[in-house]
């Protein structure tokens, strides 16, 4: 059954989810797109060929059932947008790519997560909702993701990490096996974490290493 989606966020990631919803739909027919839901966007913009059709507070006016996906890489901005939406009519996908690489062994994934082009998911994972792994990201065994993650291109997490609500992790960041990264925590891009980070913090380069703590 083809569903309606519509995308939250038209800007350059909002596209790329749009190319990967194409993209499924080649390999197997899932989901009618409707346009974009953007506060910062005049209604009736064209993105793409597409129409924003209003606002996060429009979403709650909606009549029939959609699939609704949030295309926002910032975890605390997501996750606002996401807690504004109260219509029973809404549901939240998990979009992956046909190319990615996962694992059938225990592995779970939250509604609302995204999964890009060129990621691995191996085994033995818990991934919880509305996630962001960007273009050719890794994730090792015994790994657990909590909600509103975000995780920009090429990052790599190696085995048994524990990553907690709200991180963000920049494009090309490691982390190395059997850590934890605090709740709100940032890892800037191409950082290598090998101790484990507490919470709100903003930690930076090779080690990576909290350089402020955050409100």
């Amino acid at each position: 059954m083809i569903k309606d989606i519509a995308i939250i966020g038209a800007g350059g990631f909002g596209r790329e989810v749009k190319m990967l919803i194409d993209q499924i739909n080649l390999v197997r027919p899932q989901f009618n797109f409707l346009g974009y839901y953007d506060d910062g966007i005049a209604l009736g913009t064209l993105i793409n060929g597409y129409s924003v059709l209003g606002g996060i507070e429009d979403i709650n006016l909606i009549t029939e059932e959609v699939y609704i996906v949030a295309a926002i890489g910032l975890p605390s901005l997501k996750k606002k947008l996401i807690e504004k939406i109260t219509n029973s009519n809404v549901s939240y996908p998990i979009l992956i790519h046909p190319n990615v690489v996962l694992g059938e062994d225990d592995v779970s994934i939250g509604e609302g997560t995204i999964v890009c082009a060129g990621s691995m998911i191996t085994v033995n994972i818990k991934i919880g909702k509305h996630v962001i792994f960007n273009l050719g990201c890794t994730v090792g065994h015994d790994t657990e993701i909590h909600d509103y993650c975000s995780f920009m291109p090429s990052v790599n997490v190696s085995g048994e990490v524990v990553i907690e609500n709200e991180v963000y992790v920049g494009t090309g960041a490691k982390i190395i096996n059997q850590l934890s990264i605090g709740t709100k925590t940032i890892v800037g891009a191409g950082a290598v974490v090998y101790k484990s980070l507490p919470a709100n913090c903003t930690a930076v380069g090779i080690p990576a290493k909290p350089v402020k703590f955050n409100d």
